[in-house]
Protein backbone atom coordinates (compact mmCIF):
# COMPACT_ATOMS: atom_id res chain seq x y z
CA UNK A 1 0.00 0.00 0.00
CA UNK A 2 2.71 2.35 0.41
CA UNK A 3 4.38 2.17 -2.94
CA UNK A 4 0.88 2.80 -4.32
CA UNK A 5 0.87 6.28 -2.02
CA UNK A 6 4.59 6.74 -2.80
CA UNK A 7 3.81 6.04 -6.46
CA UNK A 8 1.10 8.82 -6.31
CA UNK A 9 3.51 11.22 -4.42
CA UNK A 10 6.30 11.05 -6.58
CA UNK A 11 4.09 11.55 -9.98
CA UNK A 12 1.59 14.32 -8.48
CA UNK A 13 2.23 16.64 -10.92
CA UNK A 14 1.81 14.31 -13.71
CA UNK A 15 -1.75 13.24 -12.27
CA UNK A 16 -2.55 17.41 -11.91
CA UNK A 17 -1.69 17.78 -15.64
CA UNK A 18 -3.44 14.74 -16.96
CA UNK A 19 -6.41 16.06 -15.14
CA UNK A 20 -5.91 19.62 -16.23
CA UNK A 21 -5.30 18.67 -19.55
CA UNK A 22 -8.63 16.48 -20.18
CA UNK A 23 -10.79 18.87 -18.50
CA UNK A 24 -9.16 21.98 -20.76
CA UNK A 25 -9.60 19.47 -23.94
CA UNK A 26 -13.54 18.75 -22.57
CA UNK A 27 -14.55 22.86 -22.03
CA UNK A 28 -12.47 23.43 -25.64
CA UNK A 29 -14.93 21.07 -27.24
CA UNK A 30 -17.97 22.36 -25.38
CA UNK A 31 -16.83 26.21 -26.54
CA UNK A 32 -16.34 25.26 -30.28
CA UNK A 33 -19.86 23.17 -30.29
CA UNK A 34 -21.35 26.37 -28.82
CA UNK A 35 -19.22 29.30 -31.00
CA UNK A 36 -20.32 27.35 -33.94
CA UNK A 37 -24.00 26.84 -33.08
CA UNK A 38 -23.85 30.48 -32.75
CA UNK A 39 -22.32 31.33 -35.59
CA UNK A 40 -24.58 28.84 -37.51
CA UNK A 41 -27.79 31.17 -36.28
CA UNK A 42 -26.50 34.52 -36.87
CA UNK A 43 -25.56 33.41 -40.36
CA UNK A 44 -29.23 32.22 -41.03
CA UNK A 45 -30.53 35.08 -38.41
CA UNK A 46 -29.04 37.55 -41.29
CA UNK A 47 -29.99 35.57 -44.29
CA UNK A 48 -33.71 35.61 -42.92
CA UNK A 49 -33.83 39.29 -42.30
CA UNK A 50 -32.68 39.83 -46.30
CA UNK A 51 -35.03 37.11 -47.52
CA UNK A 52 -37.84 39.15 -45.85
CA UNK A 53 -36.40 42.44 -46.97
CA UNK A 54 -36.70 40.62 -50.68
CA UNK A 55 -40.37 39.38 -49.91
CA UNK A 56 -41.23 42.93 -48.67
CA UNK A 57 -39.83 44.42 -52.19
CA UNK A 58 -42.13 41.95 -53.68
CA UNK A 59 -44.92 42.41 -52.09
CA UNK A 60 -44.38 46.21 -52.94
CA UNK A 61 -44.50 45.87 -56.43
CA UNK A 62 -47.48 43.49 -56.48
CA UNK A 63 -49.60 46.02 -54.23
CA UNK A 64 -48.24 49.67 -55.64
CA UNK A 65 -47.23 48.73 -58.95
CA UNK A 66 -50.12 45.76 -60.18
CA UNK A 67 -48.73 44.63 -63.29
CA UNK A 68 -44.88 44.74 -62.37
CA UNK A 69 -43.76 41.57 -63.19
CA UNK A 70 -41.52 42.23 -59.81
CA UNK A 71 -44.43 41.71 -57.81
CA UNK A 72 -45.19 38.13 -59.11
CA UNK A 73 -46.40 35.82 -56.14
CA UNK A 74 -43.65 32.98 -58.00
CA UNK A 75 -41.18 35.24 -56.97
CA UNK A 76 -42.24 35.89 -53.39
CA UNK A 77 -42.51 31.99 -53.11
CA UNK A 78 -38.77 31.96 -53.76
CA UNK A 79 -38.15 34.54 -50.94
CA UNK A 80 -40.66 32.64 -48.37
CA UNK A 81 -39.28 28.77 -49.45
CA UNK A 82 -35.62 30.17 -48.55
CA UNK A 83 -37.01 31.79 -45.38
CA UNK A 84 -38.10 28.45 -44.11
CA UNK A 85 -35.11 26.93 -45.27
CA UNK A 86 -32.51 29.10 -43.36
CA UNK A 87 -35.35 28.73 -40.45
CA UNK A 88 -34.34 25.29 -39.70
CA UNK A 89 -30.98 26.06 -37.88
CA UNK A 90 -33.03 28.77 -36.37
CA UNK A 91 -34.53 28.20 -32.21
CA UNK A 92 -38.23 27.01 -32.59
CA UNK A 93 -39.76 30.53 -32.30
CA UNK A 94 -38.16 31.25 -35.46
CA UNK A 95 -39.34 27.81 -37.21
CA UNK A 96 -42.76 28.18 -36.17
CA UNK A 97 -43.40 31.84 -37.62
CA UNK A 98 -41.91 30.25 -40.92
CA UNK A 99 -44.31 28.37 -40.91
CA UNK A 100 -46.92 30.63 -40.53
CA UNK A 101 -45.51 32.95 -43.07
CA UNK A 102 -46.05 29.71 -45.57
CA UNK A 103 -49.30 29.75 -44.89
CA UNK A 104 -50.24 33.30 -44.96
CA UNK A 105 -48.26 33.64 -47.96
CA UNK A 106 -49.96 30.45 -49.77
CA UNK A 107 -53.47 32.12 -48.66
CA UNK A 108 -52.73 35.56 -49.92
CA UNK A 109 -50.34 36.22 -52.20
CA UNK A 110 -52.21 35.96 -55.18
CA UNK A 111 -54.42 38.96 -54.11
CA UNK A 112 -51.76 41.69 -52.33
CA UNK A 113 -53.24 44.16 -54.55
CA UNK A 114 -56.61 43.66 -54.32
CA UNK A 115 -59.38 43.25 -51.18
CA UNK A 116 -58.91 46.93 -49.78
CA UNK A 117 -55.27 46.07 -48.90
CA UNK A 118 -56.06 43.51 -46.56
CA UNK A 119 -53.78 40.60 -48.01
CA UNK A 120 -51.25 42.93 -47.92
CA UNK A 121 -51.49 43.38 -44.12
CA UNK A 122 -51.61 40.17 -43.61
CA UNK A 123 -48.80 38.97 -44.87
CA UNK A 124 -46.85 42.22 -43.57
CA UNK A 125 -47.53 41.74 -40.05
CA UNK A 126 -46.23 37.93 -40.51
CA UNK A 127 -42.92 39.28 -42.32
CA UNK A 128 -42.76 41.79 -39.31
CA UNK A 129 -43.40 38.52 -36.77
CA UNK A 130 -40.98 36.46 -38.44
CA UNK A 131 -38.74 39.24 -38.39
CA UNK A 132 -39.40 39.98 -34.50
CA UNK A 133 -38.55 35.96 -33.44
CA UNK A 134 -34.97 36.26 -35.69
CA UNK A 135 -34.12 39.32 -33.31
CA UNK A 136 -35.10 37.74 -30.32
CA UNK A 137 -33.18 34.68 -31.48
CA UNK A 138 -30.36 36.68 -32.36
CA UNK A 139 -30.13 38.81 -29.37
CA UNK A 140 -30.17 35.36 -26.90
CA UNK A 141 -26.65 34.41 -28.28
CA UNK A 142 -23.84 34.60 -25.81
Amino acid sequence: MSTVVEQVRRNLVAIISLVVAISSLGYNTWRNEASEGNRNIRVAGMEIIGQLAGLQQVMFFARFSPGDSRGDARTGWTHVLAVQDYAAVMPSGVMDAAAELTVVWQANSTNLAGDGGRPYEIVDAEIDSVKAATLTALAALN
